[in-house]
């Protein structure tokens, strides 16, 4: 993204508000090659038109190139940072090699010591694929003794390709012929990797450590926003702006049937309240099969997200979610003590509860 650019789309999207808070979230690929310089003309451009606003940052990244200085301007800044990294040497460069074909896992444990060293807020961002899937249980016990971090995202790997004229690439989500990756995870394996993971959680580190997924599953039986897109009951906010400019429906639907238009010559405003981006939003709810508006967890995951529904229901309908058979386990195995845990809440009384009830 060129500085015009850079102009162009901190101003829009700043002016495109309607609450006081602004949060940027940079990611990529991988954001920091583009320099450190960049993101300080960025944080310049957010004073210049943010008067009215308050603003925060989220850089999502490898951590590969993070050096002290970087931790500085982050730590100053006051940004939050989302790390790669998908558990113990070994799940981790199963999959995260750099251009020669070594691993990575050394260099973004250095990244985390440095922003802890640097004061730095940072989260831990996994994903779950074919190489990790497999052992919950040691999965877990690096993210939360290993490594020493407090809040965990996971992300389940699910990738398809097609191939025309002889070449290969990314499958767009309506795309229903197509191959899976190798290293996707299937549904059962998701299912019984969540509930491996929410096993050792609920015993011992309820309000100690923070398991996205988790802490959406509770709002959802809360009968509140999830916080995340995946879970809730629409979707269209997760908008996606390109180097040079096209803004995209969804960060999962950068293809070419879902560009809205360009910052450059529209407002992010527009874009996002146009029709097209409300009805894709609302397709989320109103394209669900019949399978799942019987299913009685369908407040908890509202058919998940569109991007995995190319599957068929078992009426033979279109647009059941991949992943749909290992949600249902899931949700059966917590239903207990997200059942506990929200009667705690209700009463007033803290979540963490629950770690005391299973002891009896």
């Amino acid at each position: 993204m060129s500085d015009e650019l850079l102009e162009i789309f901190v101003r829009n999207y700043i002016e495109s508000q309607t609450s006081a808070e602004v949060c940027f979230t940079w990611h990529g690929g991988e954001p920091m090659l583009r320099g450190l310089d960049f993101y300080r003309r960025a944080v310049k451009l957010q004073q210049r038109y943010s008067s009215q606003c308050e603003v925060s940052n989220v850089l999502q990244t490898n951590g590969l190139l993070l050096t002290p200085e970087w931790c500085r301007f982050l730590r100053d800044e006051g940004w939050l940072v989302g790390l790669s990294i998908d558990g113990p040497a070994d799940m981790h460069d199963a999959n995260r090699l750099d251009c020669g074909g070594h691993g990575t896992w050394e260099r973004v444990m250095r990244a985390a010591r440095l922003l802890d060293q640097y004061g730095v807020e940072w989260n831990a961002m996994a994903a779950v694929s074919a190489a990790n899937v497999g052992e919950p249980e040691r999965f877990y016990h690096f993210f939360r003794h290993e490594l020493g971090c407090r809040y965990l995202q996971l992300s389940p790997v699910v990738e398809r390709h097609v191939e025309r004229d002889g070449v290969r690439r990314l499958a767009a989500p309506d795309e229903v012929e197509a191959d899976l990756a190798s290293y996707s995870v299937t549904a059962a394996q998701w299912g019984r990797f969540l509930c491996g993971v929410f096993d050792e959680w609920v015993r011992q580190d309820v309000g100690e450590f923070f398991v996205e997924t988790f802490d959406a599953t509770l709002a959802c039986w809360m009968g509140v926003s999830p916080g995340i897109c995946v879970y809730g009951r629409q979707c269209g906010h997760a908008a996606a702006v390109q180097p040079d400019g096209s803004v995209y429906g969804c960060d999962h639907y950068v293809f070419p049937a879902y560009r809205l238009g360009n910052v450059r010559s529209q407002s992010l405003w527009s874009m996002m309240q146009s029709e097209r981006q409300l009805r894709f939003g609302r397709s989320k709810s109103e394209g669900l099969p019949q399978q799942c508006g019987q299913c009685e967890w369908l407040f908890a995951c509202h058919g998940e997200c569109p991007r995995l529904r190319f599957c068929t229901s078992a009426q033979g309908e279109p647009g059941l979610s991949y992943l749909c058979e290992g949600y249902r386990q899931y949700f059966r195995h917590v239903a207990p003590a997200m059942d506990f845990m929200k009667k705690e809440l209700l009463a007033g009384r803290p979540a963490s509860n629950v770690m005391r009830a299973l002891c009896h």
